[in-house]
């Protein structure tokens, strides 16, 4: 009997653990999903507003579209690395710009979370808080942080799809347009399609002032679309990415070193009147100890 219990026990244990590495590759497979090249089409409405202003003005209806490819950088058992490249302008002549980049990591414990004015409150978890889950880390165009939150993929009824909460900077067509909030609580779903993949978002646009409760100023719905389309219309966004991901190694390098010091964040908007991504988008920066000494002038702590 005692020997039977022991069989018994081994075969859960071999069941259990054949289950959770065959959804682990289900995962992967879904995230890898995402890389290639897409006809992307952004669309962005701000939705209910709070503000008893008179004189509140709603952010304008967003709808864009662009090529973008979705380059692999990184792939290991327990991470997968995607660079996003706009391919924009004359299709003859694109014009490529180096866009945002997202990092999955499987069971990850180490977090940075936005706190607004441009800082970020380092987090640890415990294993258990992140059992089976997948952290996506987004970074900026200069691959300075920008949100990240840790979710479980979902595969059911023949959908594959991440959905997570988490607070986030304001995007860029925002924060150029206006300063009435500070913190974009960013509710991302991703799920991949038979066409592509969609990131449908329903966030909230807040005012946070410490020691006060936070003020929803208004909700805003985006839906992004991911067509795929054959990679060879991505050309020039691989090409220029042959030329120069040697150097956004070096980038990448130096901010895993920053952030492997598990310290609260905090950073420059600006140094000398330049923000960073312009020093990085330079040619002027190509070698290592140039690109060090620029990213640590923008680390405040």
């Amino acid at each position: 009997m005692k020997r039977f219990k022991i069989s018994s026990l081994v075969l859960l244990v071999f069941v259990f653990t054949t289950n959770a590495q065959s959804k682990k590759a289900e995962d992967k497979n879904a995230i890898k999903k995402m890389c290639g090249c897409y006809e992307v089409t952004f669309n962005f409405a701000e939705t209910f507003r709070y503000s008893n202003d008179s004189l509140y003005k709603p952010s304008t209806t967003k709808i864009a579209k662009a090529l973008e490819w979705a380059q692999l950088i990184e792939e290991d058992k327990n991470k997968i690395s995607i660079q996003h490249l706009l391919q924009v302008g004359d299709p003859s002549k694109p014009h490529i710009v180096k866009h945002w980049r997202q990092d999955w990591i499987f069971q990850n414990t180490d977090f940075y979370m936005f706190n607004g004015d441009n800082s970020w409150n380092y987090e640890k978890k415990s294993e258990s808080e992140v059992n089976g889950q997948w952290t996506q880390k987004v970074f900026q165009v200069d691959d300075s942080p920008r949100y990240e939150g840790s979710a479980t993929w979902v595969h059911v009824d023949g959908k594959s799809f991440w959905e997570n909460t988490t607070d986030a900077p304001l995007p860029r067509r925002e924060y150029t347009q206006r300063n009435d909030y500070n913190i974009t609580v960013r509710r991302n779903r991703h799920e991949i399609t038979k066409n592509g993949w969609v990131h449908d978002q329903n966030n909230d646009k807040v005012i946070r002032e410490e020691a006060k409760e936070d003020i929803i100023l208004a909700k805003e719905k985006g839906y992004n679309t991911y067509i795929k389309v054959d990679d060879s219309k991505c050309k020039a966004a691989t090409d220029w990415w042959k030329e120069n991901n040697e150097k956004w190694a070096l980038v990448r390098n130096k901010w895993e070193e920053v952030y492997a010091r598990n310290f609260d964040l905090k950073l420059k908007a600006k140094v000398d009147n330049k923000a960073l991504y312009k020093y990085l988008f330079s040619e002027e920066y190509t070698k290592k100890e140039d690109v060090n000494k620029v990213i640590e002038s923008f680390v405040t702590q």
